[in-house]
């Protein structure tokens, strides 16, 4: 490129340094973006200033470091690097409009945990447990696996949000403000019905909630995490085992169970069901025996 547009690297590298007093680290990587899109740019002839680049180019920049086997979030950081310089030049006056504004880098694909399987859960439900707060917790995984709850949204359970004689339990403050009635399954509510016998030696005078700490007061989000980890420690359950495994397993069994995608996104509380989607673990074999049964002219006929 031209000495005028590297003298305009060095400017806002110089700003970054001395103005923004970003940290060596910060600078060495708004080096390297940079570095990286100079480079593409002086490989094509025609870009020899900064007010030759259009969003086109940025997005050939983009796609050729995507098929180099960048990740998504480096991407991301050098989108994010280029539309500083950009905007430091509009800044200056140099430039009418920021190329990069409109690019964004591709999304980094959604990985979820493998589910236990079914076995795997019955032996972590069917555990011994030896006092009264493992009591508790064996209650809090079964809401989990049986209702497909967040793990905010089980801590956020009061006493009067379960009905287990109808089997259903109001969450009141699901994601983005969406309550929902979600069925609890037997095991889950004989599990609940010990464990609301033994909590008035453990909750504090008017404490509404239904799962309460050692103090008295509604159990943190944190220490539901730790006494999980804690469970699967005392009993030798391979694998990392988290509140969203359990919800993950409720969702992935559901879903094999009846292949009702819509009623699964119901219970899990999804506003789009792209995000339970996610959630389907069928493999093509399964999908194919599916679709031979269920559409009228996919199967093969003789002749």
């Amino acid at each position: 490129m031209s000495p005028d547009a590297q003298a305009a690297l060095a400017r806002f590298f110089e700003k970054l340094q001395t103005q923004q007093r970003a940290s060596p680290h910060t600078l060495e990587a708004y080096r390297h973006d940079l570095g990286q899109f100079a480079a593409y740019c002086e490989n094509h002839d025609a870009l020899e200033s900064w007010q030759d680049l259009r969003e086109p180019h940025v997005r050939a920049h983009i796609a050729e470091r995507h098929r180099a086997g960048l990740g998504s979030r480096s991407l991301q950081r050098e989108l994010s690097a280029i539309r500083g310089f950009f905007d430091d030049l509009l800044a200056e006056g140099c430039l009418s409009l920021n190329p990069a504004k409109g690019v964004r880098a591709p999304k980094a694909p959604r990985t979820l945990p493998k589910p236990l399987d079914v076995d795997q859960m019955a032996g972590m439900l069917e555990a011994q447990q030896d006092d009264a707060l493992e009591v508790r917790d064996v209650a809090m995984w079964e809401l989990f696996y049986s209702s497909g709850l967040r793990l905010s949204e089980l801590t956020g359970l009061d006493c009067v949000d379960i009905d287990l004689d109808e089997g259903s339990v109001f969450v009141r403050a699901g994601k983005g403000g969406r309550s929902r009635y979600v069925p609890v399954g037997g095991k889950a509510c004989a599990a609940i019905r010990i464990w609301l016998e033994a909590r008035p030696a453990y909750a504090a005078g008017q404490e509404p909630a239904l799962f309460v700490s050692r103090r008295g007061s509604r159990i943190a989000p944190r220490s539901v995490q730790q006494r999980l980890e804690r469970w699967r420690v005392k009993h030798g359950i391979d694998g990392g085992v988290h509140p969203h495994k359990l919800r993950h397993s409720f969702a992935s069994h559901m879903l094999e169970g009846s292949g009702d995608l819509r009623a699964v996104q119901e219970l899990l509380g999804h506003a789009n069901i792209a995000t339970t989607q996610i959630y389907t673990h069928l493999d093509f074999q399964r999908l194919a025996a599916v679709y031979d049964q269920a559409h009228p002219r996919a199967k093969k006929r003789d002749g």
